[in-house]
């Protein structure tokens, strides 16, 4: 019973953002994926992601695998406190954009902090695709 709990939630948490209909899904994925510190999950099957992230270079898009070592080291930095969809919206047909309002702890410190995460996304035939990531304080 608990291998197979353990199988049902490995393979829900390695779901990516694939086959979301909607944009709010893709947004909720995506959080669920930052809190869960899931970065492969949070890329996706994106072929490129930009990251404005600390420790990233802005200057290029980044292929998958390197977008998602450069998200698990930012990701390990931090441990979440909360996590909550601020905002989104589809600024033309095909291209979204999602702000997360993200509150955490870095470890070895009791200072909450507060940083906004904005998602851009673009529509793939029938699902969203992350294409972007920035965080700003």
């Amino acid at each position: 019973m608990r291998r197979t709990l353990w199988v049902m939630s490995l393979s829900l948490a390695a779901a990516p953002l694939a086959g979301q209909g909607s944009l709010a899904q893709a947004a909720e994925a995506a959080r669920v994926a930052w809190l869960a510190h899931d970065p492969q999950s949070l890329v996706g099957q994106s072929a490129s992601v930009v990251l404005q992230i600390p420790g990233a270079d802005p200057s290029s898009p980044l292929g998958r695998a390197q977008a998602v070592e450069l998200l698990r080291r930012h990701l390990r930095t931090a441990s979440e406190r909360s996590l909550a969809v601020a905002s989104l919206r589809e600024v033309e047909p095909g291209r979204g954009f999602v702000e997360l309002d993200r509150r955490y702890v870095v470890p070895g410190t009791a200072d909450e902090r507060r940083e906004a995460v904005l998602l851009g996304f673009r529509r793939a035939g029938n699902r969203w695709v992350l294409s972007e990531v920035r965080t700003t304080p």
